[in-house]
């Protein structure tokens, strides 16, 4: 609804419960986008409109179906009145087949409850076009003195062009030699081939998320639901069956925790679509037996929206639109639920194993913009600071020590984050890094001890960088290869899968980035094939390759 530019006063305060804020800020600046043409785009707090949202939903298990969200232009706003969110389908409209967008890609939202699960965040994703810079001319040979009774650059000019093609000749004959012998050596001698496929089951299918135990794939999928398949012979093991209330809820797999806890249980969100979620769940990985579910809606909160999961031990946080806090993963009660700074604000949130960052504006307090870093397993401040103005979480690519892309009105920079919530720059110079290869489906980014490994885009290519995180340099980059994630946590290699020339799956030194062949995979595989998605390399050496999209195919196991 429109509404005055400034807020009502003296809005009470709600019961503790959920924390709900809007997509538009509250009188305050929206984040910045990337471009000066684009801020035009964004008026100032002076005459911005607001528009309403459903009351936030309590802890007591109702389970209303999702209803549009209807605006009504006849309301006027007052301050006892919760502030409303814009039509999460609208997004969808503009989104490709097969490609989620994060929860945290759209949103906002205010606060007049207090100690909530519930916030959003709004996310802008840079398109950044890395430059090739041209290398240097090769140097020339210098001319030799010249001779009594010849004259430069005729007879002499001839000889010594014909000396230096000789001399280049060589040179380049060697040179051949020697790339020929590096390229043998660099062939492994190895050969995999693949001994099962499950094929995806329909074009348009996007995953969702993946686990992997010693004997078990479990994938989400927007077309195939919630299984588990065989290691061994890629049979269905299971198909998470969804209990009856959740038929008006939906049962599409919408977002899932990148891992699993000890005892083999992790979380996943469910709605009408694999883009907004209704409802979450533990699941146990083993049976695929459901242990709880709580709503992402009710009564109040009637629109799906997009939220993503985390685990911390024994807590699995939830951070979404709708919902921002902490729940048992055994039981799925409440742990801890994200509280507002103030009366009125709005806030935007992302999540990574064991953290959870907030950006907020909040109207009623002196510090109106800060960045506050949560702890993900109690909710509790591990630093806040001031800012100026709104800042974006493009990526979150480590949650210990928190290494985040952060984008501001002044620049786009990727930061280690310390106790204090200062960062240290890492070089990345004209590339964007990314959690995984080119979905949010994957998580392949990871610390091997200070370096951090993480899938990249240069010049609209897949390349994967190493950082040293103690000084932020650049170690090396690696072209052509898309990261893999080695089964076991413990495992200290880096995996990769070469998309030129033959695929092969190579190591990588995470400190120099010198690559080592293991395996050669057959054509068909990789560019071949696999274009974005999740790579999993077991205990044994096979490679297990997921595609993003069901047009790539689904899944396959090579040994």
């Amino acid at each position: 609804m429109t509404t005055d530019s400034s807020p009502g006063q003296g809005a009470p305060q709600e019961e503790s419960g959920w924390a709900f804020r809007p997509r538009k800020s509250v009188a305050g600046p929206q984040p910045y986008p990337g471009t000066a043409a684009d801020a035009a785009d964004h008026p100032q707090p002076h005459g911005e409109q607001r528009q309403t949202e459903p009351a936030v939903p309590s802890w007591d298990g109702g389970r209303s179906s999702a209803e549009p969200y209807r605006r009504s232009s006849d309301t006027r706003w007052d301050g006892t009145m919760p502030l409303g969110i814009a039509d999460p389908g609208a997004h969808e409209a503009t989104r490709e087949p097969g490609h989620r967008t994060s929860p945290h890609d759209w949103y906002g939202s205010e606060s007049a409850d207090q100690e909530s699960g519930f916030p959003p965040a709004a996310t802008a994703v840079l398109d950044r076009t890395a430059l090739r810079h041209p290398g240097p001319a090769a140097a020339q040979p210098r001319p030799s003195a010249g001779t009594d009774g010849e004259r430069p650059g005729k007879t002499r000019r001839v000889g010594r062009i014909l000396l230096t093609l000789a001399v280049l000749a060589a040179v380049g004959g060697a040179a051949t030699v020697m790339l020929k012998q590096e390229e043998a050596a660099a062939v492994a001698s190895e050969k995999l081939t693949r001994v099962w496929q499950i094929p995806a089951p329909a074009a348009d299918d996007a995953l969702i998320g993946s686990w992997l135990t010693d004997k078990l794939l479990v994938r989400a999928s927007s077309r195939g639901g919630l299984r588990a398949y065989d290691l061994a012979d890629g049979k269905q093991v299971w198909r998470a069956a969804s209990p009856a209330t959740a038929a008006k809820r939906g049962t599409v797999p919408c977002g899932m925790s990148p891992t699993l806890s000890a005892q083999g249980i992790g979380t996943v969100a469910f709605g009408k679509d694999g883009s907004t979620c209704t409802w979450l769940a533990g699941i146990k990985a083993s049976t695929g037996k459901i242990l709880w579910s709580l709503p992402l809606t009710g009564k109040k909160h009637q629109v799906a929206a997009p939220a993503a999961t985390y685990l911390q031990g024994d807590v699995a946080t939830v951070v979404g639109v709708n919902f921002l806090g902490g729940v048992d993963l055994r039981t799925g009660s409440r742990v801890w639920g994200y509280k507002a700074r103030g009366h009125y604000c709005n806030a935007y949130n992302w999540g990574a194993d064991g953290v959870v960052l907030v950006d907020d504006f909040c109207l009623d307090k002196k510090n109106r913009f800060t960045l506050t870093a949560y702890n993900g397993k109690t909710g509790k401040v591990i630093w806040r600071k001031s800012e100026r103005a709104h800042s974006d979480v493009t990526h979150i690519l480590s949650g210990s020590p928190l290494i985040a892309a952060v984008h501001t009105a002044r620049q786009d920079a990727v930061r280690v984050f310390g106790t204090n919530g200062t960062g240290r720059k890492l070089a990345v110079g004209n590339d964007e890094l990314t959690t995984g290869n080119e979905t949010g489906a994957d998580h392949s980014a990871r610390l091997y001890g200070k370096v951090l490994v993480t899938p990249a885009s240069a010049a609209g290519s897949a390349v994967i960088d190493g950082f040293d995180t103690t000084t932020g340099a650049k170690l090396w980059t690696q072209r052509s290869a898309v990261l893999a994630v080695p089964a076991s946590g413990a495992d200290d290699k880096v995996y990769a899968i070469t998309t030129s020339g033959a695929p092969q799956l190579i190591t990588i030194d995470p400190r120099t980035g010198r690559t080592t062949p293991v395996a050669g995979l057959p054509v068909g595989t990789g560019k071949w094939g696999f274009t974005s998605g999740t790579v999993y390399v077991t205990s044994d050496g096979s490679v297990l390759e997921l595609n993003a999209l069901g047009s790539n195919g689904g899944v396959r196991l090579y040994q």
